[in-house]
């Protein structure tokens, strides 16, 4: 079965999403909660906000394409690895369809 957006979100990022609902939605409330600046705050709901986006507008991509853009969002890779890394896996799968095709 194909993971649902909240099934790509971290333990940590559940605790965030908790800690906003409670605070009303209030990222004040959250800096002084959390002891760190507002703007970082807005920083970590922005990057939750991506990696919902990343899987409502990928819906046909696969685990790893969705796993590397998650990755992107959270900083552990840059750009260039994901896009390497995402074009490597995509040849791997066309070449293994041709391979299917030919031998069929």
């Amino acid at each position: 079965m194909k993971k649902t957006w909240i099934d790509w979100l971290s333990d940590e990022d559940m605790g965030f999403i908790k800690r906003f609902i409670l605070a009303s939605g209030s990222l004040k409330e959250m800096a002084r909660y959390y002891g760190i600046s507002y703007p970082t705050v807005r920083l970590r709901l922005d990057r939750l906000i991506e990696k919902i986006k990343i899987h409502d507008s990928n819906q046909d991509a696969s685990e790893f394409e969705l796993l590397l853009q998650n990755m992107y969002t959270e900083q552990r890779i840059d750009m260039a690895g994901m896009k390497t890394l995402l074009e490597t896996h995509r040849k791997e799968l066309e070449n293994e369809n041709n391979q299917s095709d030919t031998n069929l």
